[in-house]
């Protein structure tokens, strides 16, 4: 790298992390509040709600990074523009597509870090932020994994292969142990409704062991009393934000190879392989910005102007994914439309520019 890439790497990398953190300080005051709540349910107190704002703040850095990049090169390269060394550059000779590589370049850098932090750290720390909060409030041991949902519910295990839309399970297993660790009672069920405060069996086999010999039973639908709830299935559920990129594309073949519908996943999936280039075209974007007419204007107007622009992508992003699920369309379509749409305006700025 030239003195130059260096200079305005250094000054591109420093406007990022500020608005990152200043980002994930809004943010993570924000959830801490929501979390204290919940504060005295269990043995869920206020230092282990620090704890869960915490671990779960990598995730919303890496879903952020975009947004922070365009933030960072409006503020760290806005100050350049302010003070006309930007136009000094160009005098001397340095056209504007060999600064903008030059961002390009520091881009590439801030991807990788921003690769390491979504892909390695963040989903194992929220998926433990998320299974330490569950076992505090609900005092419950869970357990999730490729072949379903564990849970535990006093001398009762529970296996749950699938998890329906609402308060609906299917192909649930009960294993009922005495207070010596026997097996004592196996119920398979082919379906569960929570109705009121109880589940709703249907479709059931129940397998009594006795000493020297077991007893079958067949019934059509019996009632069932469990501290297990809709609410504690939504914490231990496999969502997709909370896998990597290579855990989403084994369990989307999983689901796949089940019978299962994989939209939401195949969306999550291909939005986290298409947020590096996300990340280039809102770096791309930010240049006619600073080499148009905001060149003269203040880093706060810049500032505005970068975060109504990335808030407005933030939404339009979340809709299309949202639309993508209930309507069945195209994955690939629905995460790259966003950053598309990104692109053109962008260049459409820089021929303006020039």
């Amino acid at each position: 790298m030239t003195v130059l890439d260096r200079y305005l790497g250094r000054q591109l990398l420093f406007g990022t992390l500020i608005s990152l953190v200043n980002l994930l300080t809004l943010l993570g005051v924000m959830m801490l509040f929501d979390e204290l709540g919940d504060v005295g349910k269990g043995r869920y107190t206020t230092g282990y709600a620090f704890l869960f704002v915490m671990m779960s703040l990598p995730r919303y850095a890496y879903e952020l990074f975009p947004i922070t990049a365009l933030l960072g090169s409006l503020a760290g390269l806005g100050a350049l523009a302010n003070n006309s060394e930007l136009t000094a550059m160009r005098a001397a000779g340095i056209s504007m597509g060999r600064i903008v590589m030059s961002m390009m370049r520091t881009g590439l850098i801030m991807m990788a870090a921003a690769f390491v932090l979504g892909e390695v750290i963040a989903p194992p720390a929220e998926e433990y932020a998320q299974q330490m909060r569950s076992d505090l409030i609900s005092q419950q041991i869970t357990l999730r994994s490729r072949y379903g949902f564990w849970a535990r519910d006093g001398h009762s295990f529970i296996n749950i292969r699938k998890i329906l839309p609402g308060t609906t399970l299917e192909d649930v297993v009960i294993y009922e142990f005495d207070e010596q660790g026997n097996l004592k009672l196996a119920t398979h069920a082919d379906f569960a409704q929570y109705q009121g405060d109880k589940w709703q069996l249907s479709g059931i086999r129940q397998t009594l062991f006795s000493e020297g010999r077991t007893e079958v039973k067949i019934l059509e639908k019996s009632s069932w009393s469990s501290l297990l709830n809709p609410d504690l299935l939504k914490v231990v559920v496999v969502k997709p934000h909370m896998l990597p990129v290579w855990g989403l594309y084994r369990y989307i073949r999983f689901m796949r190879d089940n019978g299962q519908d994989a939209n939401q996943y195949e969306v999550a999936f291909w939005g986290k392989i298409l947020s590096p280039l996300v990340t280039l075209a809102m770096l791309f974007l930010s240049a006619p910005f600073l080499f148009g007419s905001m060149r003269t204007v203040g880093i706060g107007q810049r500032i505005f102007v970068g975060s109504l622009m990335g808030v407005v992508f933030f939404l339009v992003n979340k809709a299309i994914s949202y639309m993508a699920v209930v309507y069945s369309l195209n994955a690939l379509f629905a995460a790259a439309f966003p950053g598309l749409v990104v692109m053109a305006l962008a260049f459409w700025s820089m021929r303006r520019v020039h």
